[in-house]
């Protein structure tokens, strides 16, 4: 289903192409409960109505969502997910923005931090070659692009939680090299 199609659900627009009636009533129910729930999490009216569009088009690319037997609960557990995935980012975002403030001085850089930084990016990247490839690949695509657990579980064909393991033990790894 295409995120338009999907849409139309979203803002309740009947009869959207492969629209299930359980995920419309399930919208027509919930979806102000859950935009509360999202608003907690994320403080941010934008961003909870982002993430309830990302949680219901996860739940309508779902196979059979007919046979969830606790349809409500799954997609305030998708949504926390999704709210999660933004507040990551949205911290990635803020270091990465005071990082480049911290590192901007008037001082040139000394030719020791530079050997610094080449000799520690070098134990990085041994230590990225010693992972196992979609642990490693799990890795750089959420790190350098950015990707959501879910959508990376999609790319390599793994569960979601097999990505958060990939990603906590690259984490792991990393560190001890370090």
């Amino acid at each position: 289903m295409s995120r338009a199609e999907a849409d139309k659900v979203f803002v309740g627009e009947p009869g959207g192409a492969g629209a299930n009636s359980r995920i419309e009533s399930l919208f027509r129910e919930h979806n102000d409960t859950l935009l509360r729930f999202l608003r907690a999490r994320l403080h941010s009216e934008a961003d909870a109505r982002e993430a309830a569009q990302e949680a219901y088009v996860r739940l309508l690319q779902l196979d059979d969502p007919g046979q969830l037997s606790f349809l409500r609960a799954y997609l305030f557990r998708i949504a926390a997910n999704v709210a999660t995935d933004l507040l990551r980012r949205r911290t990635m975002q803020t270091r990465a923005t005071q990082d480049s403030l911290f590192f901007e001085t008037d001082e040139p850089a000394t030719q020791e931090r530079g050997l610094q930084a080449r000799q520690q990016l070098a134990k990085v990247e041994v230590a990225l070659a010693e992972l196992p490839p979609k642990c490693r690949e799990a890795f750089l695509l959420s790190r350098r692009e950015g990707w959501a657990s879910g959508r990376i579980a999609a790319h390599l064909g793994v569960s979601d939680r097999m990505v958060r393991l990939y990603l906590v033990r690259a984490l792991e790894h990393l560190e001890a090299a370090l």
